[in-house]
């Protein structure tokens, strides 16, 4: 009988520490705040980034949700302009991926680092976490350009001490059969390519904001 007993016991202690555990598990929700690569380009809902890293990270087992807040054509100076309403109250961190449009463009990327720079004091003072997405300047920049443009993510991320993913087109920049026919964007199966490579990264990220928000 004491045996029985004190099973229940047991029993009923692992059930209450299975719901304490399950009650004081909150979900994290980040932003993934960009342009076009991060919007799903011509993509089928569903397809784009943003997507489908939520759904790779809820099959780790992780409860997080990340928001789609993307918009094509966005250079630093639109999303300087939008970062404050385009990040809503709630939000955990945000996977910042900019500077594409501005190297097309040949904008100087001192005003793109200016523009990422000024993007991150603002989420840090809301309290908002950062994971940063580096980009790379198109070779028909030419050289000089490239050397202005590619090392800003490397200082921003010192300066900053933000976690850094220093391409999000690892993988599938080269890969003609990982792009839309327009030779720039990814398509469904590089966006594959992308959250795959990705994850380990963001699953850090979560875990960081996990440990902090505890």
């Amino acid at each position: 009988m004491r045996f029985k007993v004190a099973a229940l016991q047991f029993t009923v202690i692992a059930v209450s520490l299975i719901f304490a555990a399950t009650a004081n598990a909150r979900t994290i929700n980040l932003v993934g705040f960009g342009d076009s690569l991060m919007a799903g380009y011509q993509l089928p809902a569903g397809d784009g980034f943003p997507e489908k890293l939520q759904a790779a990270l809820k099959a780790k087992g992780l409860e997080v949700t990340v928001a789609n807040a993307g918009v094509s054509g966005d250079t630093t100076a639109a999303g300087l302009a939008r970062i404050d309403w385009s990040v809503p109250d709630g939000t955990d961190g945000v996977i910042l991926e900019l500077g594409a449009n501005d190297a097309l463009r040949g904008i100087p990327p001192e005003e793109s680092e200016k523009n990422l720079d000024q993007m991150i004091i603002r989420l840090k003072e809301r309290g908002i976490a950062v994971l940063l997405a580096g980009m790379m300047a198109p070779p028909n920049m030419g050289a000089d350009y490239a050397a202005r443009f590619n090392p800003i993510y490397q200082k921003l991320s010192e300066k900053h001490g933000l976690p850094l993913y220093a391409f999000f087109l690892d993988g599938v920049a080269l890969e003609a059969g990982l792009k839309l026919e327009d030779g720039m964007h990814p398509n469904a199966k590089g966006i594959d390519v992308m959250v795959e490579k990705m994850e380990p990264a963001v699953t850090n990220f979560v875990e960081t904001i996990s440990s902090v928000k505890k």
